[in-house]
């Protein structure tokens, strides 16, 4: 026989309201998170990583689905609004933000790198500039 579908039942309602205060704040935080976890597949092929991915192995192919498995594993808790929803990484999600953060500071050393390129060689123009100025003859002929 079939494996039985992942649905909205599944996790049940009544354990997902044991995980926070209020059926308001559980519908605010999975549509929260469901909306953090559109953005991460959305931002995939960008490379840019900005999102947390999803923190539980799932079938689901629905974000919010996806959203209420991780508030039933404890994964995604209320907090101040504001703050982030994900409450613990993995050691390969923090192995890749740390990863990224280490590509970011090298892009700002790149960065530095060129504009100092780039000022050496405006001064050297400038000097070059005034010593050509220096060294050509003056027309003033004035009395």
């Amino acid at each position: 026989m079939a494996e039985p579908r992942s649905t909205l039942i599944d996790p049940p309602i009544e354990d997902l309201l044991d995980k926070v205060d209020s059926k308001f704040t559980l519908v605010t935080l999975s549509s929260k998170r469901a909306r953090q976890i559109n953005a991460y597949f959305n931002q995939l092929g960008e490379g840019l990583g900005a999102v947390v991915p999803p923190q539980v192995t799932s079938l689901a192919r629905k974000p919010l689905s996806i959203a209420m498995e991780e508030i039933a594993a404890s994964k995604v808790q209320a907090g101040e609004p504001g703050a982030d929803l994900v409450t613990e990484l993995g050691p390969e999600e923090e192995a890749e933000l740390a990863m990224l953060a280490a590509l970011a500071g090298e892009v700002e050393e790149i960065e530095e790198l060129v504009e100092l390129v780039e000022a050496v060689e405006a001064i050297e123009i400038a000097e070059e500039l005034v010593e050509t100025a220096s060294t050509e003859p003056s027309d003033d002929t004035s009395v």
